[in-house]
């Protein structure tokens, strides 16, 4: 599966080069990212790195991890010099190094297995910051493979124990993405 997944997300990238573009970071994880700065993150399929470079511009080291060889690369030539570890995975079997991150970030990516295992790793006190797609009515893209979509009020159930929510919405994505879709956004903070 693993080589399957690494040439499917090579080919996208190739194939749609505006995806490597760099965007601005998710305003969720701007907004509530003031209490953590210049600690340890790890970037969950990392893609062209937009959520990396904002954390490398805050004082954050980083791991950043993708499957994609095209996007790792991408995200090397826009980061030298900096405070980070490109690390190319199969998030299907991926677990994070325990208790190593003050900061778990998952955008535009849905593997609930890896969000618990990421869960289980992290370090007393850190944040766990999840976008990604959900189904919706309005939803756009009528073809999205509905295992990678949220159900309505999903995230949550994620963090029942141990965690404190300290912001949950469910809202449109960024006009600049190709088809309107809904997202869920979470940030969640590991008991101490």
């Amino acid at each position: 599966m693993a080589e399957k997944d690494r040439l499917k997300w090579d080919k996208k990238y190739r194939q749609k080069p505006t995806l490597l573009k760099t965007r601005p970071p998710s305003p969720l994880l701007v907004k509530h990212l003031s209490s953590l700065n210049g600690a340890c993150a790890i970037d969950l399929a990392c893609g062209s790195g937009r959520h990396t470079l904002y954390l490398l511009e805050h004082g954050f080291c980083v791991d950043a991890v993708d499957i994609s060889s095209v996007a790792l690369q991408t995200l090397a030539s826009k980061t030298k010099g900096k405070e980070v570890t490109l690390l190319r995975e199969d998030l299907d079997t991926f677990t994070p190094q325990m208790h190593r991150y003050d900061l778990a970030v998952m955008s535009n990516y849905l593997d609930r297995a890896l969000i618990r295992r990421t869960i289980a790793t992290l370090k007393p006190g850190a944040l766990f910051f999840i976008e990604t797609y959900m189904d919706h009515p309005e939803n756009e893209k009528k073809d999205s493979n509905p295992d990678f979509l949220l159900a309505p009020n999903e995230l949550p159930g994620f963090f029942d124990d141990g965690f404190e929510i300290l912001a949950y919405g469910e809202y449109p994505n960024e006009s600049y993405e190709l088809y309107r879709m809904y997202k869920q956004g979470i940030i969640a903070k590991k008991h101490v």
